[in-house]
């Protein structure tokens, strides 16, 4: 009878020591955007990125409104990463963001998204133009 307690602990202890399977895990994916901005209280803007995600790359659309204290035009290129996906159709959705970024001429820029999903990209990188923003972004992501 001991023998059989022995050997369910041992089943037991490596069910849960064993790894999960890849398919299964959720892994980060690496986030690169062009994004072309322009605004005055009511802000639009739209671009293009890809996600490499487990060693693919997958090209997406981005479009985006923010309301607030807006004023300007840019053009930025964000890179980060994105977490919290188990399969790719993760990524597309629409994302929500409180940040603040300003660019005259050159400056930099940064945002925290999350979707409905979980997955959370945060990104920063370079911005060209003339703005300073203070708002309240709705994004919404698409895969081609």
């Amino acid at each position: 009878m001991p023998s059989f307690a022995i050997r369910l602990t041992v089943i037991a202890l490596l069910a849960f020591a064993l790894p999960v399977a890849p398919s299964q895990a959720q892994a980060p994916g690496y986030v690169r955007v062009n994004f072309l901005k322009a605004g005055l209280v009511v802000g639009g803007g739209g671009g293009t990125g890809i996600l490499t995600y487990r060693g693919r790359n997958y090209r997406f659309r981005v479009s985006g409104l923010s309301l607030g204290v807006a004023a300007g035009a840019s053009a930025s290129r964000l890179e980060g990463w994105a977490s919290g996906i188990s399969d790719v159709s993760d990524f597309a959705g629409t994302y929500s963001a409180v940040g603040a970024g300003g660019a005259l001429v050159g400056g930099a820029g940064g945002v925290n998204l999350r979707n409905e999903k979980g997955v959370v990209l945060i990104l920063k990188g370079p911005k060209a133009g003339m703005e300073f923003a203070a708002n309240l972004s709705a994004i919404r992501i698409s895969l081609r």
